[in-house]
């Protein structure tokens, strides 16, 4: 399988990337910085250089071209302002989307956030409440295109090691969960077809992962 990665460098996105590789899958993560490359390379991956905020369909497009699946990971991160909110976390998946479209990649999982209905909540602050705006909107735009979407909205990120046991379900309570357990959810995902159309929220708990995606059937 050939799989394209939005937002390569992120740490989910470079476990994924690490998973697939050891599977002999082909990865390619799309990455602003062209530094980041050596830590995609140690990942398995390699790196196309574009940045999502500034490119055009056709440049995403040609990375894209000949791909399985696609994955978009990428966020602005935590320290950036409203403004990265709206170019990445939603202009950024539609343009993914739109490339993805264009290049005949059906196959597409998108990384979101639980409790997206807290924008309305005073008490978030300005940011975050943009952040999940922005997510919603991504979330929106992409269940009315004509992909083999799914979306997954994991918990609280932590680097603690992942154990391999996790709640899925159309809605949870929202919890903690590892960044790994998250990348081996992924990695499942794009195997199970079952799970297009979905929208799918992910916290630890006490189920096999495999078993877990497998009562999605």
């Amino acid at each position: 399988m050939r799989v394209v990665i939005a937002g390569g460098h992120g740490k989910i996105a470079l476990r994924l990337s690490t998973l697939l590789s050891a599977r002999g899958d082909e990865v390619i993560g799309i990455v602003r910085n062209p530094s980041h490359s050596t830590d995609l390379a140690e990942a398995g991956a390699e790196a196309a250089v574009v940045d999502l905020e500034t490119a055009g369909v056709a440049e995403v497009e040609n990375v894209l071209r000949g791909a399985d699946a696609a994955v978009f990971a990428a966020g602005a991160g935590p320290g950036s302002g409203v403004e990265r909110k709206e170019t990445v976390d939603r202009a950024a998946a539609g343009l993914f989307a739109d490339a993805a479209s264009a290049a005949g990649v059906r196959r597409h999982l998108q990384i979101s956030a639980m409790a997206l209905e807290r924008a309305d909540d005073p008490a978030v602050g300005e940011v975050f409440a943009a952040y999940l705006r922005a997510k919603a909107a991504a979330e929106d735009d992409l269940r009315a295109r004509d992909l083999d979407w799914t979306i997954l909205r994991p918990g609280r990120l932590t680097d603690e090691p992942g154990t391999g046991l996790v709640y899925l379900a159309g809605h949870t309570e929202r919890a903690d969960v590892p960044r790994d357990d998250v990348a081996a959810v992924l990695l499942a995902l794009l195997d199970e077809p079952a799970t297009i159309g979905t929208t799918l929220e992910l916290v630890s708990g006490d189920t096999a992962i495999a078993d877990a995606v497998a009562a999605l059937r």
